[in-house]
């Protein structure tokens, strides 16, 4: 008999800033129950949603990709596949709009398994269990709106055995924890402040740690804790002390102060992106957190210094003000780097700093902007969002935020970040929020910074001789 050919992949879909519609009803508590096992990882989800009336009334659909639904109910009412909800391909389960009211509560259980995810997206175990959700992971722990203009308070519950994950680890405060039967033992955290799924973060494991405290300028004692396997924990000093350098620095360069009781900070070997700045819990790789006087070069010193910074600095710029879509990547991003790059001018020398931003611009950006995967800071479309994380988006988006520092002055540019967090504190924005909040707290017209947000390359260089 003939055998029949596999089914064709689904084609892929390109994704349209123009389309960028809000929803019509979003998250607005969430809470997990992470039962972590070594064959599998049970997540209990309860998320209370509200109508959001921006946004056209619809069925309610959740992304849910590499996961095992195993029920699924709105206030307290179980949901049967095909009558109430349906899957729509495989990674978005839809639930039917006559079902939704003006304020529902869906809980989800669901089976994992970390130890098989070696996408590295989402929950997985690699030595020791760690998240990385940004951009769109968050999926692949639980069902959820997961795009960044949804933003929810968290409470989170992780259970798992004493022995092997003695550290429990997740965004915000820790409220409670304790011995559970059989061995395990678990750890509650709350997130007061609403953030976006892509920042949620967990890790559990066997770590290494130091701690410190820093004192904000408004007189809270904030409690530092970095992690790492055991055998690097004598490698972690530098780290805590750039924390503190880039905590003094945002207070007094742009009066942002810390908002959590704790901030942690977890190495981890396995981890795709440099770091991340998951709230209150920032995840990075090992290479840019280690560092001790024997093995590392002074470049090494200031680039662990200068990332330390780079995922502090989000706390304000991105994750208290996050992107409304991630076509508006570069709104963190581009603002991040230049925060970042200024705290190093500050930190070492301010003509060497600026030396080394344009090789690694003329090095990694030009030839991106002269060649065939041109792109302006802020595209207008994309297939897979992870392929967005460009040098035209970091490095050239902080050149462009830097011009608006050069035309409008230290101070000027101090004015209309001020007026940017006052408008925007604890919501999902876009650039063009940014460029008008520069323009209103200044009095100028700032029309013409649009191109550089929808051009590629660069006005054409013009020299003037001198007869």
């Amino acid at each position: 008999a003939a055998k029949m050919p596999p089914a064709a992949p689904a084609a892929p879909v390109e994704k349209f800033r123009k389309d960028y519609a809000p929803l019509g009803h979003v998250a607005e508590n969430v809470n997990l129950t992470f039962k972590i096992a070594d064959e599998s990882t049970q997540v209990l989800s309860k998320v209370d949603f509200v109508r959001n009336t921006a946004g056209k009334e619809g069925p309610l659909k959740l992304d849910a990709e590499d996961l095992k639904l195993n029920s699924i109910s709105i206030d307290g009412k179980a949901l049967s596949e095909g009558t109430d909800y349906e899957w729509e391909g495989s990674d978005v389960i839809v639930i039917k709009e006559g079902l939704l009211k003006d304020k529902f509560t869906v809980e989800t259980d669901c089976t994992i398994k970390p130890q098989d995810n070696t996408q590295l997206s989402g929950l997985y175990k690699s030595g020791m269990y760690c998240t990385q959700c940004e951009a769109e992971g968050f999926r692949r722990i639980t069902p959820f709106q997961d795009r960044p203009d949804v933003m929810a308070s968290y409470m989170v519950r992780v259970e798992a055995p004493k022995d092997s994950c003695p550290v429990l680890l997740s965004n915000g405060n820790m409220v409670t924890s304790g011995d559970l039967e059989g061995g395990r033992h678990f750890a509650e955290w709350k997130d007061p402040f609403p953030k976006p799924s892509y920042l949620f973060a967990l890790v559990a494991g066997d770590l290494g740690s130091i701690h410190s405290t820093f004192k904000t300028k408004s007189g809270k004692e904030v409690a530092l804790g970095i992690y790492s396997e055991h055998k690097n924990v004598d490698q972690l000093d530098w780290a805590m002390e750039s924390l503190k350098q880039s905590m003094v620095w945002d207070e007094q360069r742009f009066g942002l102060e810390y908002d959590l009781d704790v901030f942690n900070i977890v190495a981890v070997g396995d981890f795709n992106m440099g770091a991340m700045e998951n709230k209150g819990l920032n995840i990075f790789n090992t290479a840019c957190v280690l560092a001790a006087p024997k093995t590392a070069t002074d470049d090494d010193f200031e680039r662990v210094q200068g990332v330390i910074a780079h995922e502090y600095f989000h706390n304000w710029t991105g994750n208290r003000v996050t992107c409304r879509d991630w076509f508006q990547l570069t709104l963190k991003e581009g603002l991040t780097v230049f925060r970042d790059q200024q705290f190093t001018s500050d930190m070492t020398s301010e003509a060497v700093k600026r030396i080394d931003d344009v090789r690694s611009l003329r090095a990694a950006q030009f030839p991106q902007d002269n060649g065939p995967m041109a792109h302006p800071i802020r595209p207008e479309s994309y297939i897979a969002m992870d392929n967005f994380y460009t040098a035209t988006v970091y490095l050239k988006g902080a050149e462009v935020i830097g011009m608006y520092q050069t035309l409008l002055g230290r101070d000027g540019f101090r004015k209309g970040m001020d007026l940017y967090f006052e408008r925007h504190d604890g919501t999902a924005v876009t650039c063009d929020d940014f460029r008008a909040a520069m323009q209103d707290a200044n009095g100028v017209d700032l029309e013409q910074f649009e191109r550089w947000y929808t051009q590629a390359g660069g006005p054409p260089p013009q020299a003037a001789g001198g007869g």
